[in-house]
């Protein structure tokens, strides 16, 4: 490790890795433009940095595993290094006690002043870590109280406030794709979920503020928005009686926006999923035919013991309701399973309403305690072998079934949203496919030169007539389906199809 100084270098390097969701990405972005404000140049390589932040995440297992690694190699890089984010607001001097490899372990009220922070620890000076508590008690019990409220509390990605027209935020990649987050926390009380107690109570970000940042996204060159949450079907119930059909009126707003060609919902709750949002999702112009939906289990019993809703009838319902309006939507969602008290009756459940539902991407998860939450107290924990076995039939069951699915769109047209040159060859995905987890459209025959370009998928009708181009990364291209493999779809550019 380089000696302490008693003073920053002069030039500031830091680089940021992130690990975790999409949400995360946000943050880091933020934290990047927070850096960048304080006089910091942001460096792509942890070798040419004074100090690494690393934004943890602090779901589950695995993924405490992936910062605690991520963390170890950025120390070994014999540069400063900083945890942030939900593993070091969760754990906090914790994780600095078991992790001396660490400089300095950061948490959400720290990212306000991270800059003089990042200064400390680069002087040398000790910065003391974080102390955690359960940030629901920072705002308001009464949902209408806490926007105002929430104008003094550190929640990370709503940090317009006082920056008047300018955004917050600078981009770590040039992706055309970018996660634009529209709330933060969670008022439910899943019994095997930690997430609400460091992420706080549920509150929404303004409508206005929301489509200025979307409209620097687009001005840097994004052409679909990812709106993240922990729960979008919550947002706006923070916002008194107009509220509860805020995101029907957002997403217009937002898919009206020079530049910006798709814009996607994530984290839908299904027991909130009312029927004029699978509406507006469903047919408003510009919004993809997508549904994140976190059915986590269809079993009334096993469903009732993780404090959620529904069954296997009204969650089959909900998807047949969602193909009334558009019967190629994408419908993806992830299931827990081995929790306790599980029965086989309750696991026949579940396939029961896997294979009715014909969904497009499914993430099978074993359960396993998480600290702190109800379910970690529950009697009738099954062996983990058990739960192996149980992951093991129910992702073979998933696996047949995405399959098929993606068997059945051989034949239809697609909107591809190309992503990837590799080489001369050509990946994106279409509007039924989520970045990262849920497959990807190969571009077979890409032309080297067409006479024709795949119009926007706004457009509507045939495609215009442009003079000849390849497919670049950014653009949209009009595809037929030729072939699938697992959930990932072959398609060929068809640019005269009609939509």
């Amino acid at each position: 490790m380089p000696s302490p100084t008693t003073e920053p270098a002069a030039t500031r390097r830091v680089s940021l890795l992130t690990l975790g969701c999409a949400r995360n990405e946000v943050d880091s972005e933020e934290l990047a433009g927070r850096l960048a404000a304080g006089g910091w140049e942001l460096a792509a390589d942890p070798e040419d940095s004074d100090v690494v932040v690393v934004n943890t995440c602090g779901f589950v297992e695995s993924a405490k595993k992936d910062s605690v690694d991520t963390l170890l190699a950025a120390s070994d890089t014999g540069k400063k290094v900083v945890a942030v984010g939900c593993m070091a607001e969760r754990y906090g001097h914790e994780l600095a006690d078991s992790l001396p490899e660490a400089d300095a372990v950061l948490g959400f009220d720290h990212y306000a002043d991270l800059s003089d922070r990042l200064d400390d620890v680069v002087a040398g000076r000790k910065v003391a870590s974080h102390t955690p508590g359960d940030r629901r008690k920072l705002l308001p019990i009464s949902p209408v109280q806490r926007p105002a409220a929430a104008e003094n509390v550190e929640v990370p990605g709503h940090a317009q406030h006082g920056w008047g027209p300018r955004v917050l935020r600078t981009r770590l990649d040039d992706s055309p794709v970018a996660a634009l987050k529209i709330a933060s926390g969670c008022d439910r009380r899943c019994s095997f979920c930690a997430i609400p107690s460091f992420r706080g109570s549920f509150v929404s970000r303004q409508p206005d503020e929301i489509v200025a940042e979307a409209m620097w996204l687009a001005e840097h060159g994004v052409k679909e928005l990812f709106l993240v949450s922990e729960n979008s079907t919550s947002y706006g119930k923070d916002f008194g009686r107009d509220g509860a059909t805020a995101l029907e009126r957002l997403l217009p707003r937002l898919a009206e926006i020079d530049g910006i060609e798709r814009v996607r919902v994530s984290y839908l709750q299904p027991a909130e999923t009312r029927p004029q949002l699978v509406k507006a999702i469903a047919t408003t112009p510009g919004v993809a035919e997508y549904f994140d939906l976190s059915f986590q289990h269809s079993s009334e019993q096993v469903l009732r013991r993780m404090r959620r809703f529904g069954s296997t009838d009204s969650f089959l319902a909900l998807t047949e309701q969602i193909r009334e309006y558009a019967p190629e939507a994408g419908i993806r969602t992830n299931v827990i399973v081995g929790f306790p008290g599980e029965t086989e009756h309750d696991l026949a459940e579940l396939e029961r309403f896997l294979t009715g539902a014909r969904l497009d991407a499914v993430g099978v998860f074993g359960y396993s305690d998480e600290d702190g939450t109800e379910a970690e107290g529950f009697d009738g924990k099954l062996d983990p072998q058990v739960v192996t076995e149980r992951v093991t039939r129910i992702s073979a069951l998933v696996e047949e079934l995405t399959s098929q699915r993606a068997e059945d769109r051989i034949g239809t047209f697609v909107d591809v949203l190309v992503e990837l040159d590799d080489d001369g060859e050509l990946t994106g995905r279409a509007a039924h496919q989520a970045p990262e987890v849920d497959g990807e459209c190969v571009i077979l025959d890409a032309p080297e030169k067409t006479e024709t370009s795949g119009a926007s998928p706004r457009a509507g009708g045939s495609a215009t007539r442009t003079p000849a181009k390849r497919p670049q990364v950014g653009d949209f291209l009009r595809c037929e389906v030729v072939d699938s493999a697992g959930v990932d779809l072959i398609v060929r550019a068809a640019p005269d199809a009609d939509r």
